[in-house]
């Protein structure tokens, strides 16, 4: 009689788990539509974060400050010599 109610209280709580998972809600976003990102070059504003003589909206500048961290910045070759 225990075997034969473990099984049915076991079976039930598979049972419940299974149909737990259906009721999950549908996720949407409430009107506010999709929300676009602004240009990179744009950024925050002056911080103190912000790399020094750069302005915000200066699309050349942020060009050249990209260049220049790829190449001095995270280039090890560069960073390290020719030591070769």
């Amino acid at each position: 009689m225990t075997i034969r109610r473990l099984t049915l209280s076991s079976l039930l709580a598979a049972a419940t788990l299974v149909l737990s998972a259906c009721g999950d809600k549908p996720q949407e976003m409430n009107g506010a539509g999709v929300k676009q990102d602004g240009a990179p070059y744009q950024g925050v504003g002056q911080s103190q974060y912000t790399q020094t003589g750069w302005k915000a909206g200066d699309k050349a500048s942020w060009e050249q400050q990209l260049k220049s961290r790829a190449q001095y910045g995270q280039n090890d070759y560069t960073r390290m010599g020719n030591s070769k």
